[in-house]
């Protein structure tokens, strides 16, 4: 990149936050915070009105209106993507503003970068298999859950459990976390005096309280994953595999966080929120696979496994001529 080109996308970076730390610039663009300072200083001289706060970063003064952003067909075609994955993957409160976000880019294109949209459109599908909801659950919340997590409100939600128990909390959310297919409200309940793990599609209804919390005394969401092995009210549960090569595909181990090649093995880590989902999908790789964690894993396997063959038993002996 050239150091025109690295100017433009400094001020374009110089907006996206109220302020930009020097770091954050470095980091981006792989550069020198000497050189951060030296293209500050370019910025300044040609009449942007860039502010700094000592310690904390730079920003540009209240009322400097820059020109709109164009996009190229490179950028355009990545909103698209994400689009189509926003489309599949959040709910109906994201997809509205996400599609408002994109007739505001649309509209600022040149013709043939329309062109070029249109047709991506037409030839990229995401395929992602959702269940069936209740309409009792309207699952539409997670724009407010964002402002909430943003401005530390408290939410009052009335919750649709696992258990097909239907309960009342008022939570102070610390994040929104994506995993086993949907997105999940993690916050401290107020009712259970802990941190629980709520999934947004399962919230039949949501009020922002305007309540705002302190905060200080929570965990970050980052803290929070650090304790999931002691958290014992987590729905997460740590899943260590080891595979045998031989009996794998090429293919990637989607929703693993860890990978280990172990030479003829490989040892795979996995957050599971469900062990008998787990137990049916390590049956379909057989003898190739061990259970190295949790044991509680283990022994669901060798339970189900059993059950299996008493099944198998009685249907043979029923079937069996002589």
């Amino acid at each position: 990149m050239n150091r025109i080109d690295r100017l433009t996308a400094i001020l374009i970076q110089l907006q996206t936050k109220r302020i930009v730390k020097a770091e954050e610039v470095a980091d981006r663009f792989e550069i020198s915070l000497r050189t951060v300072y030296r293209d500050i200083k370019a910025l300044m001289e040609a009449g942007v009105p860039i502010g700094s706060e000592a310690g904390k970063g730079y920003f540009i003064v209240d009322g400097y209106h820059l020109p709109p952003v164009m996009f190229n067909q490179e950028e355009a075609g990545s909103m698209l993507l994400a689009g189509k994955l926003v489309e599949k993957m959040t709910d109906k409160s994201v997809r509205q503003a996400f599609e408002s976000a994109m007739n505001k880019i649309k509209a600022v294109l040149k013709e043939s970068e329309k062109d070029h949209l249109e047709h991506l459109d037409e030839v990229v599908h995401v395929h992602y298999r959702q269940w069936t909801r209740s309409p009792e659950l309207p699952n539409h919340f997670m724009t407010d859950i964002q402002k909430a997590v943003a401005n530390k409100i408290v939410l009052k939600i009335t919750y649709f459990s696992s258990k097909n128990e239907i309960t009342e909390r008022e939570v102070e959310p610390i994040g929104l976390f994506f995993y086993s297919g949907a997105w999940h409200l993690i916050g401290w309940c107020r009712l259970r005096k802990g941190y629980r793990d709520f999934r947004s599609d399962q919230i039949k209804e949501l009020v922002l309280t305007g309540d705002n919390f302190d905060g200080k005394n929570l965990l970050s969401l980052q803290e929070y994953f650090k304790t999931a092995d002691v958290d014992g009210n987590r729905r997460l549960i740590k899943v260590r595999l080891s595979f045998d090569k031989k009996g794998l595909s090429s293919r990637p181990f989607y929703g693993s966080i860890n990978e280990k090649d172990l030479g003829d093995r490989v040892q795979v880590d996995f957050l599971m929120d469900n062990l008998e989902h787990a137990v049916r999908w390590l049956f379909m790789f057989g003898t190739s696979v061990e259970i190295e964690e949790p044991e509680e894993l283990k022994t669901l396997v060798n339970k189900r496994a059993e059950e299996l063959f008493l099944h198998y038993s009685k249907i043979n002996e029923l079937t069996d001529p002589s």
